[in-house]
C-alpha cells in the first residue's frame, strides 16, 4: 500500500538536558505525529555511545567525529515509532538495536565521508549504504536502524485495526 501523503513536521529535535535516547526517540515520534482521517506513522531514530546521543551529522567534521567514536565498538539504535488510528487512539514503541563497527582506518572514514552518504544520517551513516562494510555485528531490528522498524510498525497497526 502506497502512502497518501508523505509530510515533514517542523519539529524542535533539540534532546532536553540530560535526555536519554530511548525517551528521546519516544518523544520525537510522538511530536512528529500528524493528525488526519487515515492511519498516520511517524518515526525517529537515534544513534547513542551510551547516554551520548549523536547528532544528525549536518558538517563533514560532525560526521567524522561520529564515525570516529563509532569504529571499533558496539552501540545501540533507538528508533521511537508511533501510529496513529482513524478515531485518535495511538500506539507507539521504541525499537533498541545494537550495532557493533569494525575498527576503521583514516582511508576508510575518508572514502565515505566523499560520499556525501553520512549527511543527515543519525550518527553520521547509513546502515542500508556503503556503512554497512562497517557493521561487523548487528543485534536486533535492522529496518530499524535504517529508520522504520518495520515488524514492529505492523504489529501497531494492526493492533489499531489496519487490515
Amino acid at each position: 500500500m502506497e502512502p497518501g501523503q508523505i509530510l515533514a513536521p517542523d519539529i524542535d529535535e533539540t534532546a532536553s538536558p540530560g535526555e536519554a535516547p530511548r525517551p528521546y526517540a519516544r518523544r520525537m515520534a510522538l511530536g512528529k505525529l500528524i493528525p488526519g482521517d487515515g492511519f498516520s506513522i511517524a518515526a525517529d531514530t537515534v544513534v547513542a555511545v551510551g547516554n551520548r546521543i549523536l547528532p544528525k551529522a549536518e558538517t563533514v567534521q560532525q560526521a567524522q567525529a561520529c564515525l570516529t567514536l563509532l569504529a571499533g565498538r558496539r552501540h545501540r539504535v533507538y528508533t521511537g515509532v508511533a501510529v496513529r488510528a482513524p478515531d485518535g487512539r495511538i500506539a507507539e514503541r521504541v525499537v533498541a538495536t545494537v550495532v557493533g563497527f569494525a575498527r576503521l582506518d583514516a582511508g576508510q572514514v575518508k572514502t565515505y565521508l566523499d560520499s556525501g552518504e553520512w549527511a543527515q544520517k543519525a550518527g553520521g551513516y547509513a546502515i542500508q549504504g556503503r556503512a554497512a562494510m562497517f557493521v561487523d555485528f548487528l543485534a536486533g531490528s535492522y529496518s530499524g536502524v535504517v529508520g522504520l522498524p518495520l515488524h514492529e510498525t505492523m504489529a501497531l497497526l494492526r493492533g489499531l485495526g489496519w487490515k
